[in-house]
């Protein structure tokens, strides 16, 4: 197996998440990924996808992958039946974080207990 096959999970999560200025070469054995991510989670998802398939260090892998807008960690379009606990525990790994994310969002939102299918949410750094 080549190594762009072995990391094509890689490559379709790009595709997937619209990574812009793609460029994917192989030398040597190794595979160079570069591009630029709309934001710091899409670039964290892309780097875990690398991870769970050569490793936490890879060698046969490079990727140079850039962020368009660092002054966010995402943008999320709320879903039916989401709260911000769910994203919070989404984008953190902990549901009591949705207090920073309403924080952030004070602009839209005035009860963290009320939000609306489509409504965009500013998800912060980390």
């Amino acid at each position: 197996m080549g190594v762009k096959a072995k990391y094509q999970p890689v490559l379709d999560l790009g595709q997937q998440l619209g990574i812009k200025d793609g460029d994917v070469s192989e030398e040597n054995g190794v595979l160079k990924i570069k591009g630029e991510a709309n934001t710091q989670y899409e670039k964290d998802l892309l780097w875990d996808k690398i991870k769970q398939i050569g490793g936490e260090n890879p060698s046969d892998v490079k990727a140079n992958i850039s962020v368009g807008d660092s002054s966010v960690y995402h943008r999320h379009v709320v879903k039916s039946g989401e709260s911000l606990s769910k994203i919070a525990k989404h984008y953190y790994g902990d549901a009591m974080k949705y207090n920073a994310i309403f924080e952030a969002n004070r602009n839209i939102l005035n009860n963290p207990d009320v939000i609306h299918p489509d409504q965009v949410l500013v998800i912060p750094n980390p």
